[in-house]
């Protein structure tokens, strides 16, 4: 155990939460062989990851197999294997409450296990998304009841995650990595560790720092979406195409960054940081107008898309009765992930407005929203010539968007996918400010 030894090579790492985070971590940290064991308390994930069976869609089952062949790999519900390592990575859920308040309880749970067996010489980094101060005020008093001292006996870092599932343009070790230490000891530990794992290191001055870098990006993605959501609802008025502009504008060599409008923001970070920065300001009697302003526009383009397709199903059917047909309910195309995903709030609004909804998804089988189960739904021209309305709400590669076209009388096109396409049916494309036949 490395007990300030500058030569001292990390090679044994605990990586606590396998999700969409910790388990693309593990892989990578295998592959570049340093013995990793993989701990989390889903027996499911745990034992299909024993098998070399994926559940997250960036990782295959070959890697799994190689890396558990190689010896470099292993999964298990056991927290006292945090004893036998000299670094502790978390890559826990932080969600929001009821209240959407910060849930820090994983992380709370997670510090208390690590508390019991803390080691001197280990180094611990606390990679989940949180508001500043959550490493120092929350995180720190946990690991200090073991006695030892940070900085001195044990290492402790903040280094924020930037996983972005489904992206094949970059590769985990190709992202820049953003770190601060509770100490200068703590951030040198930390950026030895990493430097040997991605290809650049981003040191910072405090886990403070690191924290608020994970919030400012998503709060920018947060409101910059919002925006054009916004801008998207009011080019309708104008009868201006949005889409067009969109292209227009981006021909702009400066000074002009595209985003796209679509049914509304999730996902496990962009919905979820920028409150927790809210959070965090409103505790200190402040608050940012653009996070408030931003989270009204995503409620209120979920509530424009059901109250557009409620519009153009009039004068011929009338919602109350109508059969509408989801396609896509992951937030993102090509993922598997329905946190956050607007789509199942767009699809209760649809229920409780008494219309019989159907969806599909090749990536989700079933789905519980409310107090109704839903099962996917296979695509056939039975059912497409059946429904009142295909809504288009992800724009996952697989859609079968001839069939689509040419068998549904009405489509209200989310993410402009039908650009250019011409059916039997009217196709509304959202921010379109027309429709087409």
């Amino acid at each position: 155990m490395n007990t300030g030894d500058s030569n001292f090579i990390r090679k044994n790492i605990a990586v606590i939460g396998l999700g969409f985070v910790g388990l693309p971590l593990s892989i990578i940290l295998a592959e570049k062989d340093f013995q990793v064991i993989g701990i989390d308390l889903d027996v499911n994930k745990v034992t299909k990851l024993q098998h070399a069976i994926s559940y997250v869609g960036d990782i295959d089952n070959k890697r799994i197999k190689r890396v558990i062949d190689s010896a470099n790999f292993e999964a298990t519900t056991n927290f006292d294997v945090i004893k036998d390592v000299d670094t502790i990575i978390i890559c826990v859920p932080t969600p929001l409450t009821k209240q959407k308040t910060p849930n820090l309880q994983f992380i709370i749970n997670v510090g208390e296990e690590i508390q019991q067996r803390l080691k001197k010489g280990q180094l611990v980094v606390l990679e989940s998304s949180t508001f500043p101060g959550t490493t120092r005020e929350v995180f720190l008093p946990i690991l200090e009841q073991s006695g030892l001292r940070v900085g001195e006996d044990f290492y402790l870092a903040n280094s924020p995650e930037r996983v972005d599932p489904g992206n094949n343009q970059y590769g985990l070790e190709e992202i820049p990595k953003v770190i601060g230490g509770l100490t200068d000891n703590c951030k040198q530990e930390a950026v030895s560790l990493y430097s040997k794992i991605y290809d650049e290191v981003v040191p910072v001055s405090s886990t403070e720092a690191a924290e608020l870098t994970k919030l400012l990006e998503n709060t920018f993605r947060f409101i910059n979406i919002s925006f054009i959501n916004e801008m998207a609802i009011l080019s309708e008025q104008l009868k201006v195409d949005i889409w067009e502009v969109i292209e227009a504008a981006g021909t702009k060599p400066y000074g002009y960054m595209p985003f796209y409008p679509g049914p509304g923001i999730g996902g496990h970070c962009i919905p979820v940081d920028p409150i927790y920065l809210q959070w965090k300001l409103q505790q200190l009697g402040t608050k940012s107008d653009f996070i408030g302003t931003s989270e009204l526009v995503n409620q209120k383009m979920i509530e424009h898309i059901v109250r557009h397709t409620e519009e153009v199903l009039q004068p011929n059917k009338e919602l109350s009765s109508a059969k509408i047909l989801i396609y896509g309910v992951t937030y993102k195309k090509d993922v598997a992930d329905t946190r956050e995903a607007p789509s199942l709030e767009i699809i209760e609004q649809f229920n409780q407005k008494g219309a019989t909804v159907f969806y599909h998804d090749p990536y989700i089988p079933s789905l519980n929203i409310g107090n109704k189960s839903y099962k996917n739904t296979d695509i056939t021209e039975d059912l497409l010539e059946k429904v009142d309305c295909v809504v288009i709400l992800t724009d996952h590669s697989a859609i079968p968007l001839k069939k689509i076209v040419h068998h549904a009388s009405l489509i209200v096109d989310t993410r402009n996918v039908t650009k250019g396409h011409k059916g039997s049916g009217v196709i509304i494309r959202l921010g379109d400010g027309f429709s087409t036949k």
